[in-house]
């Protein structure tokens, strides 16, 4: 297969779709699990914040929303790439294009968020629930979940990349 076909082949693929899509999810597993359902932080907890009046809660509740308004934008956004994508003629895609480049996003969202807000500005650890001098763990951990989801996801989307290639013309 010359190089020229292999990119003809998965060229019609929108990552960008699928990433944008990850970075929503991600960020909806975020605030729904970590924030909403086990109540280990909020958006600023550790930035003056603390989760123990109702009126710390109040600001907490509003930055939460904040924080999933825009991932709401990141799946809308996701959704509107893949849909313009999919109404052009494309060569055939693969589901593991879709699961790797929203694994992807997933892990992008987890790297980046992990880093700016639990680690350069505080604002909020992935468990609080835990004592402080244990929060590195949960905040390092959270960072090597999201590698090795970027990881797996880029493997995956080359797995599908290499699987819709066009095969060799004899």
């Amino acid at each position: 297969m010359t190089m020229t076909s292999s990119k003809t082949a998965t060229k019609g693929f929108p990552t960008s779709a699928g990433v944008w899509l990850g970075l929503g999810l991600g960020g909806f597993f975020d605030g729904i699990v970590l924030h909403q359902i086990l109540q280990w932080h909020h958006m600023l907890t550790s930035a003056g914040y603390p989760a123990d009046s109702v009126e710390t809660l109040k600001v907490n509740t509003f930055w939460d929303g904040m924080f999933h308004a825009s991932t709401y934008i990141f799946v809308a956004i996701g959704l509107a790439v893949l849909w313009r994508a999919a109404r052009r003629p494309h060569l055939p895609w693969s589901g593991k294009m879709l699961a790797g480049s929203m694994l992807m996003g997933f892990g992008i969202f987890n790297v980046v968020e992990g880093i700016v807000n639990h680690h350069i500005l505080q604002i909020h650890h992935v468990n609080e629930t835990v004592p402080a001098n244990q929060w590195i763990y949960w905040d390092g951990g959270f960072l090597l979940w999201g590698a090795a989801m970027l990881i797996g996801g880029r493997l995956l989307l080359n797995a599908g990349k290499r699987d819709t290639a066009a095969p060799p013309s004899s």
